[in-house]
């Protein structure tokens, strides 16, 4: 099927596509678990002892779904092996996942995993067995990408081991989320006469699976990474209930990724996570407010290894989880509202309700402003004449690096969504890599 989309400007494009979208039956409708994966936390270092302290530190914040990532299955000590050999490694998990998958339910929070079923290591067992069963487009294999193939799911022996054990995995432990990967693209595979067709049943294939383990297990979730963004379309969002939305989470990479994502993704099945002050990805410093202001307008979770925090900094990441716990009713049946504005170097953003009772936009300060002084922030999509008290969330008041304070901010404003809308508030004045976040709430 194809979908198209028209409206007044990109806000009113991507309502169409997402009230659409909202409507299917299948659709999450619970409230989105807040999310702490481990990834950048432990990478491949799995440790018990190390992974229930996370665990702890993730219940003490809030956390309501903890997921095991990569280098859990046998001889996943790096990238460069195991993809394929579905079973847990006895060497590190001699009691199998059990110890730590019982100490994170009995804190409260489901438990997720991570699996990239559709790849295969040159270097693993399944490789090794069953060279036939790797997707090619001539004799010889395509080149490796991050040292993996691409598992031939149209090929019925293939199929039927990938599905029997995920089916094991599923039925052996309670897991209640699986991070589902795919690492490298289809184009070598597709190489040659008759590719495309090759691709087309593989993907089929896929389809046919996902289906399976939704009608086995009608409560799990899945989640479909692809490298972050890599796989998102209609086909694979149809069978899945969220994407992780890049693998950088430098909040200043992720601020045009998430707003150009959004215009067909619905916000609630967007993973946005708060992370590490030092950026895996990009080598910046960011403060905590700029990375969690971001990660609102999204599904709301945490990449970091909290175990390294102080009971400070934890108590600020708590605040964070329960404000945004206030938020994402709002932001899975809201309006997500992109604005214009003047200076490059300010991003707003926010949600209206649907009843538009109430709204949340992101100030964020990219870059030094243009010029001086800086143009006043519009917030639209409210109801013109109805009367809003505006006011900056407490977890960022202040936040202005001691510049010229919010006047406006530090009262308390009230305004008609008309005034909002075109006039709108001037911004704080700071500097770069800021964040505030403003609430919109009409007055009864």
């Amino acid at each position: 099927p194809v979908m198209g989309s028209w409206g007044d400007g990109l806000s009113e494009l991507s309502h169409r596509f997402h009230d659409e979208w909202r409507a299917r039956p299948q659709h999450p409708s619970r409230p989105r678990p807040i999310t702490l994966n481990t990834w950048e936390a432990v990478y491949f270092d799995h440790d018990l002892a190390r992974l229930t302290a996370l665990a702890d530190a993730a219940a003490e914040v809030g956390v309501e779904r903890f997921v095991l990532d990569d280098g859990w299955f046998l001889g996943r000590r790096d990238d460069t092996a195991g993809l394929g050999d579905w079973v847990v490694d006895p060497v590190v998990w001699p009691e199998g996942l059990h110890p730590l998958v019982d100490h994170v339910r009995d804190l409260g929070m489901e438990f997720g995993l991570w699996v990239e079923p559709e790849m295969v290591n040159p270097d693993s067992e399944l490789a090794r067995r069953h060279p036939d069963w790797i997707l090619r487009g001539r004799t010889d294999l395509p080149p490796s990408a991050r040292q993996q193939q691409v598992l031939n799911l149209a090929h019925p022996d293939a199929y039927r081991y990938i599905s029997e054990r995920l089916h094991a995995l599923l039925e052996e432990y309670p897991i209640a989320y699986l991070k589902w990967d795919h690492n490298r693209d289809l184009v070598d595979a597709a190489a040659g006469p008759g590719g495309g067709a090759r691709v087309h049943a593989t993907t089929l294939a896929l389809y046919r699976l996902l289906d399976e383990l939704k009608a086995a297990h009608p409560a799990l979730e899945i989640e479909s990474c692809a490298s972050g963004g890599a796989r998102v379309d209609l086909g694979i969002l149809d069978r899945t209930d969220r994407i992780w939305t890049s693998d950088s989470l430098d909040p200043l990479e992720r601020l045009p990724n998430q707003r150009y994502t959004g215009l067909v993704v619905t916000p609630e099945m967007m993973g946005a996570h708060l992370t590490t002050p030092h950026l895996h990805t990009s080598g910046r410093t960011v403060d905590l407010e700029l990375s969690a202001a971001v990660a609102l307008i999204g599904h709301f979770g945490i990449e970091w290894d909290l175990t390294g925090t102080d009971a400070a900094t934890r108590a600020r990441i708590a605040d964070w989880v329960r404000y945004a716990k206030t938020l994402r009713g709002m932001i899975a049946t809201g309006r997500p509202v992109h604005v214009d504005g003047a200076d490059p170097g300010v991003d707003v953003r926010g949600v209206v309700a649907a009843d538009r009772s109430q709204a949340m936009f992101t100030i964020v300060q990219t870059a030094t402003d243009a010029a001086w002084p800086p143009g006043r922030v519009r917030m639209p999509g409210l109801d013109d004449d109805r009367l809003y008290r505006v006011t900056v969330s407490p977890l960022t008041r202040g936040h202005d690096a001691g510049q010229s304070p919010l006047q406006w901010a530090a009262t308390d404003t009230v305004l008609t969504g008309r005034q909002l809308s075109i006039v709108g508030v001037r911004p704080m004045v700071q500097q770069p890599q800021r964040a505030i976040v403003v609430d919109v709430v009409a007055v009864v």
